[in-house]
């Protein structure tokens, strides 16, 4: 159980990087008053973490009525994993997420609870699937109940670091948020290509 809920912590920690979201967070609330960026932090986490429990516990169903096996969706999943940690070793992936922000800005949105910060920088693509293909590996609900423990737990984590976004960016810097971010990355490709061989495993028994 114990190594069930430190998967599903690492993988979620890796996906959703709150300390990535912080600086993300401080320079769409630039200039507002402390509630508000205390009502954005709040607000954009209670929806993230709504969406991604609406995948996990309503994904494999999904699967189900488009025909879609679990394996097919391992093997899919842990592709656009692998892809994202690519991304995220070589540094595309903050500023993608960079270009959302200043996107956003020019528009000149107060609210940004919903988009960008819910969706997709904190229930993205990435940790919709990682929520889905690790409920859809959790067997029995003692299990699902454990990996959504440590996906709120993550969500949580987020809140706090998107509610002190200021001092952990001063604390952090630029260089040291960068290498973190890379060694994410690295550990992300690791349990994106293990979730490919679970994938070819289910696919194909006679190879194992």
């Amino acid at each position: 159980m114990l190594a069930l809920f430190t998967s599903a912590l690492v993988s979620f920690l890796v996906i959703i990087d709150p300390p990535g979201c912080a600086p993300i967070f401080a320079s769409l609330t630039a200039g507002t008053a402390a509630e508000h960026r205390r009502k954005m932090a709040i607000r954009s986490s209670l929806i993230a973490l709504g969406i991604l429990l609406f995948f996990a516990l309503l994904g494999r169903p999904l699967l189900r009525t488009l025909g879609i096996t679990l394996a097919s969706f391992r093997l899919a999943g842990g592709i656009m994993l692998f892809i994202i940690a690519l991304e995220m070793v070589f540094e595309r992936r903050t500023a993608k997420r960079e270009e959302r922000a200043h996107a956003v800005e020019a528009e000149g949105a107060e609210d940004i609870s919903v988009f960008p910060m819910a969706i997709p920088m904190i229930a993205g693509p990435g940790s919709i699937a990682t929520a889905m293909l690790l409920t859809s590996r959790a067997e029995g609900l003692t299990e699902t109940a454990i990996v959504l423990a440590a996906m709120a737990l993550v969500i949580l984590l987020t809140m706090l670091a998107l509610l002190a976004a200021g001092p952990i960016m001063r604390f952090i810097g630029a260089k040291l948020e960068a290498m973190i971010t890379r060694l994410l990355g690295v550990i992300l490709a690791a349990l994106a290509a293990q979730f490919v061989i679970d994938g070819v495993r289910q696919s194909f028994p006679g190879l194992t």
